[in-house]
């Protein structure tokens, strides 16, 4: 396993005048030259200096050595220097900074047998030495799985990441784009088939359980929790994953969709037979208690079951006038 070392680069500022200046001397040994071949070539006598084409051709070298070693880093980015396949640290000091000119500037990666022998050129991967450590977002796809009872569902989840460590980003994984991209979908097909997609029974035991569409915050801390400790071998940081669309499967959602208007329907009778209930009970001890009228067990029944009718019926109820005594 990689580990980052943080290292220190030099002001490129100075290291600019520095190539500027062996530019200017290299120029000036180049005109030298210049002067002296255009004497010889009008007084036979004289020959071209030929150290001022020495010099300047040493000067410009050198201004070329100097310059390439120049790079800038802005806000969020960083450089890893590897000298000859060696890794050698990460700078991470913004603006123009000064490095050791043979540091690489590409890293690439990938099964270079698999190249030469498919030679298909897409197979490696060519990173530059500055990486970004931003925050970043992965928009998955949206993918169809099972849930915890086997129900077919399609769901999609946003990964808000960054490198962390860009030296795992960089060595210990082949290419950490993909490397995300395919963690990230399979830490959310292994989250989905955990839970469920919502509660089968109003009061079954499952109704505290956690659910995909229940407990959004819930599944998203698991989905985050499932990435970061993936990803965390590739110095990748999980800042946020949530769930993006969450449905049943276009061949079970009508069948669902009757399940949950069932459910619906048996949990708001079942608050109504609960309060028709409570209502019939405070009714007839209030009557008894109060002396209205007196219960015997037939009337109570009698009572109680005119009075379920009209709580619990689906129309209002039709007034019927009773000229007669209540036992008639």
């Amino acid at each position: 396993m990689s580990t980052e070392k943080i290292i220190k680069s030099k002001s490129g500022w100075l290291f600019l005048l520095i190539a500027i200046a062996l530019f200017v001397i290299a120029v000036l040994f180049l005109a030298n030259f210049v002067i002296s071949a255009i004497a010889a070539d009008r007084n036979p006598r004289l020959e071209p200096s030929v150290p001022s084409i020495i010099g300047a051709l040493v000067f410009f070298f050198a201004g070329l050595f100097v310059s390439s070693g120049l790079f800038s880093l802005q806000p969020g980015q960083a450089r890893v220097c590897v000298l000859f396949g060696k890794y050698i640290g990460t700078v991470k000091d913004e603006g123009l900074r000064w490095a050791n000119p043979y540091y690489a500037k590409t890293l690439s990666a990938g099964n270079l047998s698999t190249l030469v022998t498919v030679g298909d050129t897409s197979s490696v991967n060519v990173h530059t030495s500055i990486i970004s450590t931003r925050a970043r977002t992965l928009n998955g796809d949206v993918l169809k799985v099972n849930d915890r009872m086997g129900n077919p569902i399609e769901i999609a989840e946003v990964v808000v990441w960054r490198v962390s460590d860009t030296a795992k980003a960089l060595f210990d994984v082949d290419d950490y784009d993909s490397y995300v991209a395919m963690q990230a979908e399979t830490a959310l097909r292994h989250v989905a088939s955990i839970y469920s997609y919502d509660h089968m029974e109003d009061e079954s035991e499952s109704n505290t359980a956690i659910t995909l569409r229940s407990n959004i915050e819930e599944v998203s801390e698991a989905l985050q929790s499932e990435l970061s400790r993936n990803l965390s071998v590739a110095g990748i940081t999980v800042d946020d994953a949530r769930l993006t669309h969450l449905s049943y499967a276009p061949e079970i959602a009508q069948a669902m969709l009757r399940r949950q208007q069932a459910e619906a329907i048996i949990a708001a009778r079942k608050k109504i037979v609960e309060g028709a209930v409570s209502m019939v009970d405070m009714a007839l001890t209030q009557l008894s208690e109060n002396g209205v009228v007196e219960f015997d067990e037939d009337r109570k029944a009698v009572m109680a079951s005119n009075l379920m009718v009209v709580l619990c019926g689906e129309s209002e109820a039709q007034p019927v006038l009773n000229t007669g005594s209540l036992q008639q």
